[in-house]
């Protein structure tokens, strides 16, 4: 699933903007579905003019009943039904998707016999120091076995021993969830943590459940301003 929004605050219509002649959403569905990885890829989207790009040039998309704050609830609320066990949310600004990330999420789930992961999510390791105190870049800790333990825009770790070993990882906003995680997140209400950083998956923990982080190389570019469209015009 790639939940598409038209509107966007920091970059109003992005998924529309043209990347090597193709719309940004448009990649990344081809991307999503050059994979192989899926039974089904769909685009769902609140919007008419994402809705037809998709259909025009031959993919599947579905629009929301709903007027929705986060990416997770328009997938729930597009899944509800669908017979389904795994469902992949796939950000629709990310056009650099790529199959051996995704297959690592998967492989999640064919690992975890007693079904006693909820999601399993990608994190980058990060070193740049503008990177790490950007408020746009969400951060991720982890413990020993790599299930997350907070998410934030915040730089965490705090360093306040710089040689005691501490890694920052860039939260990648690409989800595998159980269908049962996904549908308990639509019908819980927003708590405070999540309400402050305005990071959709510190739901998830604040409700309990385990996310499992998955570590990757590959970064990609995810175009949240008009500044990364360009630098993503360059790596195309």
């Amino acid at each position: 699933m790639i939940p598409a929004r038209y509107a966007a605050s920091r970059f109003p219509g992005k998924l529309m903007q043209d990347l090597g002649g193709k719309t940004v959403i448009l990649r990344t569905y081809e991307a999503t579905v050059a994979t192989k990885l899926f039974d089904d890829v769909f685009v769902v989207t609140d919007s008419d003019v994402i809705f037809q790009e998709i259909v025009n040039n031959g993919g599947k998309a579905i629009m929301s009943k709903k007027e929705h704050d986060c990416g997770s609830d328009r997938i729930a609320e597009a899944v509800e039904f669908m017979d389904i066990d795994i469902v992949i949310n796939v950000q629709g600004d990310e056009p650099f998707t790529d199959k051996e990330s995704l297959a690592k999420l998967i492989d999640v789930f064919k690992e975890d016999k007693d079904k006693s992961i909820d999601l399993a999510s990608l994190m980058v390791h990060i070193t740049n120091e503008d990177e790490i105190q950007n408020t746009n870049t969400v951060k991720v800790i982890v413990d020993k076995f790599n299930f997350a333990l907070y998410f934030s825009r915040s730089p965490i770790p705090y360093l306040r021993d710089k040689d005691a070993g501490a890694k920052f990882f860039k939260h990648k906003g690409v989800y595998a969830f159980r269908k049962e995680a996904i549908l308990d997140f639509y019908r819980l209400p927003m708590l405070p943590l999540e309400a402050s950083e305005k990071i959709e998956c510190i739901r998830y923990l604040e409700y309990g459940k385990r996310i499992k982080m998955v570590e990757t190389d590959v970064e990609g570019v995810e175009i949240d301003t008009p500044e990364d469209l360009e630098r993503a015009k360059k790596i195309w």
